[in-house]
Parts: structure tokens; C-alpha cells; sequence
């Protein structure tokens, strides 16, 4: 039933924002490129060539893309672009990775060393920019050569573990700002302070891409605490195999299983798994998510056919649209909860690509 309703959903998907370029459409080229990558469908691909082509100037720019906005997430769209240079051998995809990378290396840093989440949001560090930057930057710079910028990633993916995490609850805090100065930052540490559960599952996501490009022999660093997290992930999984809004919080009152968060962490415990850092019980809670996310989250839609139902809309912290985010477990119970958005359904493509992976996989053996 997932292979058909993707098919449909990519068939009927508009750009995110109208057509320019951004994260949430790269959600979906993400899932999109991992089952081609999966199963060798040419569908997907097609699907991907004709959703991100019309975002590409005959010059090699993006479409409505500002470098000088220094927003980390419109880096993530870009690991879509090695994809096609590798499923069609055409280097012109590439052409566009130049620009993304030319932010980069311009990119605001906190004092530590870390890529800022936005011009707009200053010396603040979001588990969410992780997985919007590093992984991209890393394949750009194997695509041009560039060992040192792969060493900055993982310099950088280290030092935000370090900035983020918390030992008492054995998890990372959405973000921290290293000045702070707003009024969610703990006055100490700077660290907001909840955990919200798709801000673990971008940097689940994270981990297990950036090891998958360098290998985890490579980078202990990175490795362990990815190992420990996978492991804290199965204590918190509720019993129907999903993860809670506010993951830490089942007593929280109107506290919910969420599911984009839900999806991703399906994805990272399956890749934590082929990674050798993790064991077959993540399989197993893997499996569970995607069945009942299937069961329970996939429902008849008004009018026909079938949606993807709760995935928190958006949430951050500070201001935005008028309203302030405090960053509170409560906050993060007050945000609209949508069906088939980007963030929840590329997610779950991704997570299923990985599941038909590891099925042809083991018909091979």
C-alpha cells in the first residue's frame, strides 16, 4: 500500500512554498532518491527529476534561493542533486552543489565553531540544522575533494552533541544559544529545555548519514554517542512502536504520538542497524513504527484516497509569525498538528526505502 500511495503523493505534490527553494520540498526529494536508491524503480526518479528541475536556473542557481539569508536549511535540498548526478551521470547537477556550498563556507559560526541555524537566529545551534548542513556538506566535499571540510562536519557535529545533550534525561535538547541571550536559553548552559521528538529524529537522521558517508571506523566521536542514542530511542518507544510529541513526557498531559518524528527514527534505527551500531532489536522497533504508522497514521482522507496524518506542522523557538516559542514541553503541545506535509512524508518514504532495502536484501541471501 506505501510503494502506491508515494507514487500518488509525488504524482500530486506541489513546491512546499509555490516553488522555491526549500527544506520541505527536500524532505521529500530525500525519500524520493532512497527508493530509487532501494529499489531501482525508475519511477522515482522520474518523480525527482521533474519535481526539482523547474528550481534550476540554466545557470546553475535555485530558484528564489538568497545565500545571504545564511539559513542552514536550505542546504538539505542539495543532497538530491548528487543523487541525480549519480543515477544519470549528467555533472550539471552538480552545478547548483557550487552555490550551496559558496554559503558554507560563508556561513555565520557561534564561537564554538558551529554553523548558526539562521542569520535570523544568532549564535543559536537547532538539532534541525544539523541534519539540514553537515550530511551535504560532507558529500560535497567527496564530490570536490575537500578532506578538510569533511573534518569541519564532524568537528562541528561533535561539538553540538557536546552543547546539546543533557545527562540527566541521556538526550539533546532541541537547541542552545551559546550567547545567552534569549529568553528560552537556560542561563548556564543556554540549552532550551525540552526535548521535542522530530528535533531528535533530525539528528538521528543526522548521525546515521553522516556515518553512512564516512564510515564509523572513521569517526568514534560520532559513532558512540550515535550507539547510545539509538539505544535511548528503544527505552522511549511507546508501546504501539511510535514516539511521543514531547518524547521524554508520557505523563504530560495532552502529550501525543507524533508521527514525521516517529518515521524518522524508524529510518535512523534501520541504518543504525546496517552501521553495526545498533542490533537487531532496532530492526525489530523499526518494523513496529512503520506498521503502525501504516495501521494508524495512513487513513481515508475526505474525498478519497488516503493521508498522512499526524505530523506536527512547525515548531522552533523564539519568535516567529508573531508568536513566541518558548520551548517549554507544554509549547511544543500547542502546535498545529497536519496531514501530508513534507516533514512527516519524506520521512516515511525514507524509512520505507530502508525496510525494501533490507527486504531485497535478505531475498538475495
Amino acid at each position: 500500500m506505501l510503494t502506491a500511495w508515494f507514487d500518488a503523493y509525488a504524482r500530486d505534490y506541489q513546491p512546499y512554498k509555490g516553488g522555491p527553494w526549500c527544506y520541505e520540498d527536500g524532505c521529500v526529494y530525500r525519500g524520493l532518491g532512497l527508493l530509487h536508491e532501494a529499489t531501482g524503480d525508475p519511477r522515482w526518479l522520474e518523480h525527482l527529476r521533474r519535481l526539482i528541475a523547474p528550481q534550476i536556473t540554466p545557470e546553475g542557481g535555485l530558484k528564489g534561493y538568497e545565500i545571504l539569508e545564511f539559513n542552514i536549511d536550505n542546504i538539505l535540498s542539495g543532497r538530491a542533486l548528487f543523487h541525480l548526478r549519480r543515477a544519470t551521470g549528467d555533472e550539471a547537477w552538480l552545478r547548483p552543489t557550487h552555490l550551496l556550498g559558496s554559503q558554507l563556507r560563508a556561513h555565520p559560526r557561534t564561537r564554538s565553531g558551529v554553523y548558526w541555524h539562521k542569520l535570523r537566529y544568532p549564535a543559536q545551534v537547532w538539532l534541525d540544522g544539523l541534519y539540514m548542513g553537515l550530511p551535504f556538506q560532507i558529500e560535497w566535499a567527496q564530490a570536490t575533494g575537500d578532506e578538510a571540510a569533511v573534518a569541519d562536519a564532524l568537528r562541528q557535529m561533535e561539538t553540538a552533541l557536546r552543547l546539546t545533550w543533557r545527562a540527566e534525561t541521556r538526550l539533546y535538547v532541541h537547541g542552545v544559544d551559546e550567547g545567552r541571550l534569549q529568553a528560552w536559553a537556560d542561563p548556564v548552559t543556554g540549552q532550551s529545555p525540552a526535548h521535542w521528538a522530530r528535533a531528535l529524529g533530525w539528528l538521528a537522521m543526522a548521525l546515521v548519514d553522516v556515518l553512512a558517508l564516512v564510515g564509523p571506523e572513521a569517526a568514534p566521536q560520532i559513532a558512540e554517542p550515535t550507539r547510545r542514542l539509538m539505544a535511548r530511542l528503544l527505552e522511549l518507544a511507546r508501546p504501539s512502536g511510535l514516539w511521543l510529541q514531547v518524547i521524554d513526557l508520557p505523563e504530560l498531559p495532552g502529550n501525543y504520538e507524533e508521527s514525521s518524528a516517529s518515521a524518522m527514527l524508524a529510518y535512523a534505527l534501520y541504518r543504525a542497524a546496517d552501521l553495526g551500531l545498533a542490533g537487531p532489536e532496532a530492526v525489530a522497533a523499526a518494523q513496529k513504527a512503520m506498521a503502525a504508522l501504516e495501521r494508524g497514521a495512513l487513513r481515508p482522507k475526505p474525498g478519497g484516497g488516503l493521508e498522512f496524518a499526524g505530523v506536527c506542522h512547525v515548531a522552533g523557538l523564539g519568535g516567529f509569525g508573531g508568536a513566541w516559542r518558548n520551548g517549554t514541553p507544554g509549547y511544543y503541545l500547542t502546535e498545529q498538528v497536519v496531514a501530508d506535509d513534507a516533514k512527516g512524508v519524506g520521512p516515511l518514504m525514507m524509512a520505507a526505502a530502508e525496510g525494501l532495502r533490507r527486504a531485497k536484501r535478505a531475498a538475495a541471501e
